[in-house]
């Protein structure tokens, strides 16, 4: 048995020759998974419903599927967005501007974090309001060319899409189990039913 055999723990199964693949040592370094299959695996975890679209008009299908699931018709949505009131209109919801007496919250974000499976969002979506005093309910569309690996990574992008002016309140969503009474974990944090609608764009 060769020397790196011995180190790193190298078995063969019964039966198994030269050509079959190697078991991993439990000792061994873990793969590193691709960044959309990290991020959706962590936001899963974290209690976050993610629907993949390959198409815009598999959004739009997706969109009307959690307004109707939910029973959100004739409800109110708060969404500062105008090019995102443009794409989801003629569904039958009532865009606000005003946060107040609304169920749901349309937004975009800044970056996706695959490592901690969450959402990262600045002023630039809540308009400088706290995430404690926005609906409870999310609904955010999202494009797999915003996947980062890493908040620090998040950071960059945001300040080199943003050059003349950085915006505030940057914050990553990473609670998306609404409860009653929070674990010392998510203490501090806003939980938030959360769907995103993560569009292909590469």
């Amino acid at each position: 048995m060769s020397l790196f055999k011995k180190i790193f723990g190298f078995k063969k199964t019964k039966g198994s020759s030269e050509n079959n693949p190697i078991e991993r040592s439990k000792y061994m370094p873990e793969i590193n998974l691709p960044i959309d299959e990290k991020f959706t695996i962590n936001f899963k975890k974290n209690g976050g419903k993610f629907i993949y679209c390959d198409s815009t008009e598999e959004v739009l299908q997706n969109f009307g599927n959690i307004i109707s699931e939910n029973s959100w018709e004739n409800t109110s949505v708060y969404c500062t967005n105008e090019k995102l009131q443009k794409k989801f209109k003629g569904f039958n919801i009532k865009f606000s501007k005003d946060r107040r007496n609304t169920q749901v919250f349309l937004t975009a974000c800044e970056n996706l974090v695959a490592e901690l499976g969450g959402v990262l969002v600045s002023s630039n979506q809540t308009s400088e309001q706290k995430l404690h005093d926005l609906p409870d309910n999310f609904i955010v569309f999202a494009a797999t060319s915003q996947l980062v690996n890493t908040i620090s990574e998040g950071l960059r992008k945001i300040k080199s899409r943003n050059k003349n002016k950085i915006p505030t309140n940057i914050t990553t969503i990473k609670h998306f189990n609404v409860k009653e009474e929070k674990d010392f974990l998510s203490y501090g944090s806003s939980s938030k039913n959360l769907y995103l609608l993560l569009l292909e764009d590469l």
